[in-house]
């Protein structure tokens, strides 16, 4: 007859070697951080998030005043409140004409720009074609110069043109700034698609604009939706060239038309307020569609691949 023997438990030790205690010491993770960083961390995006979201909360509680003098007493505004401003803004006021015109412009100014921006982004990134550095250069120093120098130029060549108070007159002139920067952005994020797509692009036998619309395009979406983004919120909250070059007020956009509430005498600070809440609306929506490749495409341009 056989017998067995139970196998023996070493004994647990400290970390000076002797046996444990029976008391676990605390060990903190690696990365993990203490009960009083997490504390003030979480307080500090807190009071950051405070101070991001309250001029919109702001916003939103003046428009509520009935009178254009409650900003100067907004403790008054709570015992009043109403949304008479909304219904006076979208009943009597040129708002949905605004609104037509505000998203033809963007969303033109976002198409051309982008299709430019990403066709010169390519072209700088994969091909060396002569003078392709000071074209980037170019580009880059179109931005230096201020709007009000480039107004009057523009307004004679568009006055040639026969693109004065037409949509398409101010697409163009807003491509004239949104597009030196987007192809910057553009070229850098195609710097980090390998160019072995391309080389297999060309193996199967597709032409550079082939590999460029169905190879690079779907792996840059990213990037693009940081450029569209970009191009959007700048045509749709652009002042000096709407201003200048649309003469019919029922072509203005949201940015022209909420000056109309400003005259020489006297500002109409409760419907501005409703106005530029209501304007927030289609901006946030736009977000919402991008905002999942936006974090994405703006990292990826930062570094070379």
């Amino acid at each position: 007859m056989s017998t067995t023997t139970a196998p023996e438990i070493p004994a647990q030790r400290t970390g000076t070697g002797g046996p444990a205690r029976g008391r676990t010491a605390t060990v903190r993770r690696r990365g993990e951080r203490s009960p009083l960083a997490r504390a003030l961390s979480h307080g500090t995006l807190a009071v950051a998030s405070l101070v991001a979201l309250f001029p919109v909360i702001w916003l939103v509680y003046l428009s509520l005043g009935p009178d254009k003098d409650d900003y100067l007493h907004p403790g008054e505004i709570a015992g009043k409140a109403t949304f008479a401003n909304y219904s006076e803004v979208l009943a009597h006021t040129n708002f949905f004409e605004w609104m037509r015109s505000t998203l033809v412009i963007s969303l033109g100014t976002t198409v051309l720009g982008v299709l430019f921006a990403a066709t010169t982004g390519y072209a700088v990134s994969r091909m060396r074609f002569p003078g392709y550095r000071p074209l980037m250069w170019t580009l880059l120093l179109t931005q230096a110069f201020p709007i009000a120098v480039l107004i009057v130029p523009m307004y004679e060549i568009f006055s040639e043109l026969g693109l004065i108070d037409t949509y398409q007159g101010v697409i163009l002139v807003n491509c004239t700034t949104i597009v030196p920067y987007c192809t910057w952005l553009m070229k850098g994020y195609f710097d980090t698609v390998p160019i072995d797509i391309d080389e297999a692009g060309r193996i199967d036998g597709l032409s550079p604009f082939g590999t460029f619309w169905r190879l690079i395009l779907p792996l840059a979406k990213p990037g693009i939706a940081v450029a569209a983004f970009y191009s959007f919120i700048t045509a749709f909250a652009e002042v000096p060239f709407a201003s200048t070059f649309l003469l019919d007020d029922s072509k203005y956009t949201f940015a022209v038309g909420l000056q109309s509430f400003v005259s020489e005498h006297d500002a109409q600070w409760n419907l501005m307020a409703a106005t530029a809440v209501l304007i927030a609306i289609p901006v946030t929506a736009f977000f919402y569609l991008v905002q999942k490749h936006l974090v994405t495409g703006l990292t990826a341009g930062g570094t070379k691949g």
